[in-house]
C-alpha cells in the first residue's frame, strides 16, 4: 500500500491548480489520482490533423471549456497571466445567421458582441492545463487510475483504485481532495462509512455543469464567412446545431463549432459519421457550399463520457445548481474529504473561474482545519 499526506481525485483544472497552491505552501506529499489517460478533464482539444494529446502545438480547438471572461473572473485572469499565456478576444463582427424553423429559409441578421467581451486562449484552454502540469512533480500524477472506493478509520483513509484492467491499487492518506463532480463521485466512490444522509443528497441533487451537452466542430482552411460579412455566429431552431460560434485560431486554421440540440438518449442511436453528415448540411444551408468540406471534423458527446457524466446527468437540465457544502456536514468525513471540483464553488459554479475558485477555498479549508494542521503542514 502507498502512502501520502494528501490524495488528490481528479486531474482536470481545479485538482491540478490543487496541487500546484499545495506546493507553493512547500506540501509536496500529495499524489494525482486521474481515471482518464490524459490530464484536463473536462479541458479537452482536437488539432487540425486529429485528436492529440496536451502539448504545445496552437493549432487546437476545444472540445470542452472555451472562454473565460477577465473582466469579472478575475482570479482566473490572474492566473493566466501569471503563467504568461496568450489570449484573444472572441471572433464576433459581422452578422449572425438564424433559422427560424424547419420550413424557412436562414436569415442573415445584424450580429452583437457579447459584453464583457469573451476571452480565449491560443492553444486552447489546454494551454492552463500544460501550464498547470509542467510546474508539478510528474511522479506524483498518476493516469488511468479510478478511485472505486474510500475507507476512514478516523484517522486516516484508505484509497482503492482501478486501473482498465482491473487491476487494484491502494492509497493511504490523510486527507483527500475530491476534484471531481459531486453527482459523479456519488455514482462512482463508494464511501466506509457512508456520507451523512444529508450530504448524499446534496451532492447528488447538484447537476454535472454541461455534462448533458455534445460539441461539434468543424475545421478550414480559411474563415471563409468572414468574407460574406457573417461573424460565424448563428442560432437554429432546425438543428441539429443550435448555437453555432466562430472557433477560428489566430496564426492556424479557421472552424466553426457548435453545440448539439439532440438529446443525449438520441443521440446514442446515432453513429458519429450520421451526425458529422447532418451537422455539415447544416452549416451548408448556413454559411455557404465552402461550409460543406471541412478538413477535419470532430465530435465530442460529454453525456457519453463516463468519467464526466452519470446516468442523471444523461438528459437533465443544463443549469448551474447552487453549490453545496463541499464537506461532510458531520461525522467522521467532515473536512477528512472536501470537495473541490467548480460544481462546488461559490462563484462561477461549473464554469473555469469556479474551479480556480474552488480549489482555493478547499486548499485554504484543509490547511486551516486544525486537526489537517498537525499531520500536513508539519
Amino acid at each position: 500500500m502507498q502512502t501520502a499526506r494528501i490524495a488528490i481525485i481528479g486531474a482536470g483544472l481545479s485538482g491540478l491548480y490543487a496541487a500546484y497552491l499545495l506546493e507553493r505552501r512547500g506540501i509536496r506529499d500529495y499524489v494525482i489520482l486521474e481515471a482518464r489517460d490524459t490530464l484536463g478533464g473536462r479541458i479537452t482539444t482536437a488539432h487540425a490533423s486529429g485528436m492529440t494529446p496536451l502539448g504545445d502545438d496552437f493549432d487546437r480547438f476545444d472540445l470542452g471549456a472555451t472562454w473565460f471572461w477577465p473582466d469579472y473572473q478575475r482570479t482566473l485572469d490572474r492566473v493566466v497571466s501569471e503563467f504568461g499565456l496568450e489570449r484573444f478576444e472572441q471572433e464576433e463582427t459581422g452578422d449572425m445567421v438564424v433559422e427560424r424553423s424547419p420550413d424557412d429559409p436562414p436569415v442573415h441578421v445584424r450580429g452583437y458582441v457579447d459584453s464583457p467581451t469573451p476571452m480565449r486562449l491560443v492553444g486552447g484552454m489546454a494551454s492552463l492545463i500544460d501550464a498547470l502540469s509542467q510546474r508539478l512533480d510528474a511522479t506524483r500524477i498518476i493516469a488511468g487510475q479510478q478511485v472505486r472506493r474510500l475507507q476512514c478509520d478516523g484517522r486516516q483513509i484508505e484509497l482503492e483504485a482501478h486501473d482498465r484492467h482491473g487491476d487494484v491499487m491502494s492509497y493511504r492518506v490523510d486527507r483527500v481532495l475530491l476534484a471531481v463532480p459531486p453527482r459523479l463521485a456519488m455514482a462512482t466512490i463508494d464511501f466506509h462509512p457512508a456520507l451523512p444522509e444529508a450530504s448524499m443528497r446534496a451532492w447528488q441533487s447538484i447537476a454535472t455543469w454541461m455534462a448533458p451537452h455534445a460539441k461539434y466542430v468543424a475545421v478550414y482552411d480559411k474563415p471563409f464567412w468572414r468574407a460574406l460579412g457573417l461573424s460565424g455566429k448563428a442560432r437554429s431552431a432546425s438543428g441539429p446545431l443550435t448555437e453555432i460560434h466562430d472557433a477560428s485560431v489566430p496564426g492556424g486554421s479557421a472552424a466553426l463549432f457548435g453545440f448539439l440540440s439532440l438529446p443525449a438518449h438520441v443521440r446514442r442511436n446515432l453513429s458519429e459519421d450520421v451526425l458529422r453528415s447532418h451537422c455539415r448540411a447544416q452549416l451548408y444551408r448556413l454559411f455557404g457550399p465552402w461550409a460543406a468540406a471541412p478538413k477535419a471534423e470532430f465530435i465530442k458527446d460529454w453525456a457519453a463520457d463516463p468519467y464526466t457524466a452519470t446516468v442523471a446527468d444523461q438528459d437533465g437540465p443544463v443549469y448551474r445548481s447552487i453549490a453545496s457544502l463541499a464537506t461532510a456536514s458531520a461525522g467522521i468525513w467532515r473536512n477528512r474529504v472536501i470537495g473541490i471540483a467548480s460544481e462546488w464553488s461559490s462563484e462561477f459554479p461549473g464554469y473555469l473561474a469556479g474551479a480556480i475558485k474552488a480549489a482555493s477555498d478547499g486548499v485554504e479549508a484543509l490547511l486551516l482545519d486544525s486537526t489537517a494542521n498537525r499531520h500536513i503542514s508539519a
